[in-house]
């Protein structure tokens, strides 16, 4: 199937079909970032951009289990 084809077949899809499809791209992507390809000039720039933005705040947010309590909390 070339990539014309799958292309057009995308909006024949289910939404729960499209989404899969999704997360399975996603990993496919993460694998290839991991396997040492270089970000794309996009990327690059999208990365530079939140590091820039952390860097001029500087505010790690708060810690995860801080959040999750939070959560855990507000649905009681």
């Amino acid at each position: 199937m070339s990539k014309v084809e799958i292309l057009e077949e995308l909006p024949r899809l289910t939404a729960r079909d499209r989404s899969q499809l999704f997360a399975r791209l996603a990993e496919l992507h993460e694998a290839d970032l991991v396997s040492g390809d270089e970000p794309t000039p996009a990327e690059r720039q999208a990365l530079d951009e939140a590091l820039a933005e952390f860097e001029r705040d500087r505010n790690p947010g708060e810690p995860w289990r801080d959040v999750l309590r939070q959560v855990r909390q507000s649905s009681r």
